[in-house]
């Protein structure tokens, strides 16, 4: 795996950034504390999700932990047990901004990301899994939410995406309980989308990364699009959408070359047009 290039190059202190190609793997990197994520890594995130969304060679993102113990374990609790009603409300806002980039740019930009889940997901890990497009975790994975414990609630998404994910029921029995589930129960509550054993959790990753990263770029761009826009609209108004897209991408230079390949029994060659 190719290291970031020039132009991808910042000074990372909480993170990794590789490059394969069209994928690039961002690890989160604090192993002292199983990669909690505190303001500086919401800083690098930050400043790295724009520059991986406006970077036209980059096709598909994976977000992993380093090593096997953990995914991310949460959010900084030093830096919680500082907040107020106040900086507690920024704290949230701040990790709804920084989490939501995933959709504004990255996944608007026609780029799924992929979070492969090694050891612990909990809170704000776990919050951050939700924000991605995929999960895969590996058969260690733990995931939860134990904020309640805490006299918290999640607050970086979760109340929300964990409810759109799973349905009230579920996700709130998850949440007012505090239970932490292994990867078996997590795919079985459609938490997770895949579970896989641990050595092979990157190479899956990566090779669904490199499945996707094959496929016409407009096209895998406008299946976002449309699923993200049907979300907040009713049934019509979503159809219309889709059908809009569908239009605009029937008259893509990549349509022809899809259909002529197909004919032709050959692999085609994107253009991105």
């Amino acid at each position: 795996m190719n290291n970031a290039k020039p132009d991808l190059e910042t000074e990372l202190t909480t993170l990794r950034l590789a490059l394969d190609g069209p994928i690039a793997t961002v690890t989160l990197h604090r192993p002292e504390v199983l990669h909690a994520i505190n303001g500086v890594m919401f800083d690098e995130l930050e400043g790295l999700f724009p520059r991986l969304a406006a970077d036209p060679e980059i096709r598909v993102m994976i977000v992993t932990g380093s090593g096997d113990r953990a995914f991310a374990a949460g959010a900084d609790i030093r830096a919680l047990a500082e907040t107020d009603a106040v900086t507690g409300r920024a704290a949230a806002e701040r990790g709804h901004h920084v989490f939501g980039l995933i959709h504004s740019q990255l996944e608007r930009a026609g780029k799924p990301v992929i979070a492969a889940i090694n050891g612990a997901a909990l809170g704000g890990g776990c919050e951050l899994a939700l924000a991605c497009t995929l999960r895969i975790a590996s058969e260690s994975a733990r995931l939860g939410f134990p904020e309640v414990k805490l006299g918290l609630i999640p607050g970086y998404g979760g109340t929300q995406r964990l409810t759109r994910l799973l349905g009230r029921s579920r996700a709130l029995r998850l949440m007012l309980s505090a239970q932490i589930v292994d990867a078996a129960e997590a795919l079985r509550l459609g938490l997770v989308d895949e579970v896989v054993p641990t050595a092979e959790l990157l190479p899956r990753a990566r090779a669904l990364a490199g499945a996707i990263a094959s496929m016409a770029p407009l096209a895998v761009a406008g299946v976002l699009e449309s699923v993200a826009r049907g979300e907040e609209q009713r049934l019509p108004e979503a159809l219309a959408t889709e059908a809009e897209i569908f239009g605009r991408l029937c008259g893509t230079a990549d349509k022809e070359e899809g259909l002529s390949a197909f004919l032709a029994k050959r692999p085609p060659v994107w253009q991105g047009r």
